[in-house]
């Protein structure tokens, strides 16, 4: 038997028949779900999750291997354990800010199903538990602004949203957000995306983005070089209030 979605159950007062009623499923289907191996589909898992008062990867963490890219799960469970993290991202909205459909939006153009897309895009935002966390980690982001001014399809909408999400997960007691302004110009950024984790035992681990997959990089040496390069970049982002006060410019420019 799944022992955490039994304890979660049990913590919370369900049955099979109370989450059955609750989903819109069979019973027998929802007393599946307690067994090990068996997994709610996409549309459903997160709602149990929610109704049991647990993360996804805590019932069933096979469920976000299965979906996350091979190439990507070191760093995600690196991710996960992580103390702190600082993020500079120079095209997207970080992974952990992203509503679901910006999430998709990335991955139009893709060779995927829709149902790939949307498995991509959950454990994409499944990994956002960690910022809801007891103890969460201390994140630092650096975006450029263009970031906030580049939509897909004139979808106004969906970057409204994006961009209130941002501004809300922004005023964290455990997120410090910055923005390079547009007319910074040319800065050391624009050599590309990268994230250095600090871990519980004083190493740190650096992710650095490409056009085919991610590398992480361990090598003291290289990771001071991103440290270097961190600093000179910060060094040019508005302060944390005039940041707020741009992603909030920006939402509105949506409208």
């Amino acid at each position: 038997m799944n022992r955490a979605v039994q304890a979660a159950m049990a913590e919370r007062g369900h049955t099979a028949d109370s989450l059955a009623a609750q989903i819109g499923v069979d019973p027998k289907t929802a007393a599946k779900w307690a067994s090990t191996g068996r997994i709610p589909q996409t549309r459903h898992r997160a709602r149990v999750a929610e109704l049991l008062g647990r993360n996804v990867d805590e019932l069933w963490p096979d469920a976000l291997k299965r979906r996350t890219p091979a190439w990507f799960r070191q760093w995600a469970e690196i991710e996960r354990e992580a103390l702190s993290l600082r993020w500079f991202e120079l095209t997207w909205i970080p992974g952990l800010f992203q509503t679901k459909a910006y999430a998709l939006a990335t991955l139009v153009g893709e060779a995927l199903t829709p149902a790939e897309a949307d498995d991509l895009a959950e454990a994409r935002l499944s990994r956002q538990a960690i910022l809801r966390r007891e103890r969460p980690p201390l994140l630092v982001a650096v975006l450029d602004e263009g970031i906030l001014r580049r939509t897909l399809d004139g979808d106004r909408a969906m970057m409204r949203e994006q961009c209130e999400r941002l501004a809300e997960q922004a005023t964290l007691p455990n997120v410090s957000l910055f923005v390079v302004p547009a007319d910074v110009g040319m800065y050391p950024g624009l050599g590309g995306p990268f994230t250095v984790a600090e871990m519980p035992d004083g190493a740190r681990v650096a992710h650095v983005d490409s056009q085919a997959q991610a590398q992480l990089i361990d090598k003291v040496a290289d990771v001071a070089t991103l440290d270097r390069r961190w600093e000179r970049i910060r060094d040019g982002a508005l302060s944390r209030a005039q940041s707020l006060n741009l992603i909030r410019e920006a939402a509105a420019s949506w409208t």
